[in-house]
């Protein structure tokens, strides 16, 4: 992850951040909830959110006591960061390859941790659709091997539902088939 911005962005905090909130920018994130997933102080946190609001890249939303923090999606750089989010944590390889070689895909959920916006190492997919578990199973070890992180997939045939895999998790739809 610092390898790809680590040439562009010096500070590692930043370079979390951004990659917390650009990944999934319907999520959020508040000061200390950041402050103890990275394992450093509220201050490096705040000094570092406060350069990245003064760059209009990140909204602020008050809830009680705490400051809520989100990608400005109506940044012009906003679609650039979140590509390159995306490139950093390996979900265009992902993507590429299973819509290649998987089948009759329909829909590709990126679930938990990563939807949020947390590189935990474990990435959690859900696919949907007629899927090859042949090709599958070797394509996510390729994948594990190239992108240097564990992928865990769940598949669904399209005629089942999905309201309850997604109804308390956090999601992020990476992929939908075109409708023709």
């Amino acid at each position: 992850m610092d390898g790809f911005f680590g040439g562009l962005i010096t500070s590692k905090t930043r370079i979390r951040i951004l990659m917390r909130l650009f990944l999934n920018p319907n999520q959020h994130a508040y000061l200390r909830e950041m402050a103890g997933e990275f394992s450093v102080s509220p201050s490096q946190v705040r000094d570092e959110l406060q350069h990245l609001n003064d760059a209009g890249l990140l909204e602020r939303e008050k809830s009680g006591r705490q400051i809520n923090y989100r990608a400005n999606q109506k940044h012009p750089l906003y679609p650039e960061l979140h590509s390159m989010v995306q490139k950093a944590l390996g979900m265009d390889r992902i993507l590429d390859s299973i819509i290649e070689r998987l089948g009759n895909l329909e829909q590709a959920w990126l679930l938990d941790d990563y939807a949020e916006g947390k590189d935990t190492g474990l990435i959690d997919l859900l696919l949907v659709g007629n899927i090859d578990q042949g090709n599958l199973t070797d394509l996510v070890a390729k994948t594990e091997r190239y992108i240097g992180r564990k992928i865990r997939t769940l598949v669904l045939h399209p005629d089942e539902h999905l309201t309850c895999i997604l109804s308390d998790r956090s999601r992020l739809l990476l992929w939908e088939q075109k409708q023709e």
